[in-house]
């Protein structure tokens, strides 16, 4: 090969050398370039689809918020709903009983009134058949008037809704007047007074007295009755049952069997 044939082979093989020599930065230039962009643009949607998921759970976390808020508020605004009643209830309870307490003093009243007349019909019945009057006996010491000023002032304190103070002097009396026409009804309210002082134990055997000792008495059948309702209140429901029975096979008549027959069909 001639001279001139060997430089130009030279010649383009330094061409061919400087052409791969420069062009293969570019080449891998141009690969890392396209690779960069790509990888911002994963971390660019990565980070879009973080956000997006971010706020979805911050939306769920505030709408469950609110939700819990509203149930709260709902629930307190039920718990009010509910005091006010019980507070409604209570006082309608402690009215009935007020006005139970006033009916029974005023029936008390009434039927005392109607004793002096019962005893001046037996009076004129043994007048028209021809016999002497039979005096009830009577302790020659005994005060009728002070004794009623006493049991009056007895009552007066149940009235007013003093009840320890009632439950105290009533049973001072029933020990100071043990012959007196008075004793029974005192120790009905006796018996009444523990009741409402929520002592159902000492009401039972206070109007367990009562039906025992004086069984003739017209507020006989309503101790018996009261006894029912203590022990019903006692969860004793086979004593009431009995003690029901009882005030119907005694006293069938009687206002309070009617109560008693009402009871025993529930």
């Amino acid at each position: 090969m001639s001279g001139m044939s060997r430089r130009r082979c030279s010649g383009r093989t330094h061409v061919l050398i400087l052409t791969l020599l420069f062009g293969m930065p570019c080449v891998f230039g141009a690969r890392y370039a396209h690779a960069g962009l790509f990888d911002d643009e994963e971390a660019r949607r990565q980070i879009k689809d973080i956000s997006i998921k971010t706020n979805e759970r911050l939306d769920t976390f505030a709408k469950g918020q609110i939700e819990l808020a509203n149930q709260i508020q709902a629930l307190r605004e039920e718990n009010s709903r509910l005091r006010g009643q019980v507070e409604t209830l209570t006082y309608e309870l402690d009215s009935a009983r007020k006005r139970q307490q006033d009916f029974y003093v005023d029936l008390d009243g009434r039927l005392r009134k109607l004793e002096p007349q019962v005893a001046q019909s037996a009076e004129a019945r043994s007048a028209d058949d021809g016999k002497p009057p039979v005096d009830p006996p009577r302790k020659a010491v005994s005060d009728p008037a002070a004794e009623t000023r006493e049991y009056e002032a007895a009552l007066n304190l149940f009235r007013a809704n003093k009840l320890k103070e009632a439950a105290a002097a009533f049973e001072s009396f029933t020990k100071a007047h043990p012959d007196s026409t008075l004793t029974p009804s005192a120790q009905y309210w006796l018996g009444n007074a523990h009741y409402s002082l929520r002592d159902c134990k000492k009401a039972i055997d206070a109007h367990r007295l009562v039906a025992s000792k004086w069984p003739a008495h017209p507020k006989a059948p309503d101790a018996l009755l009261n006894v029912a309702t203590c022990q019903q209140e006692l969860a004793d429901a086979k004593s009431a049952k009995m003690t029901l029975d009882t005030l119907l096979a005694k006293y069938p008549d009687s206002t309070a069997a009617t109560t008693a027959r009402q009871r025993l069909k529930k």
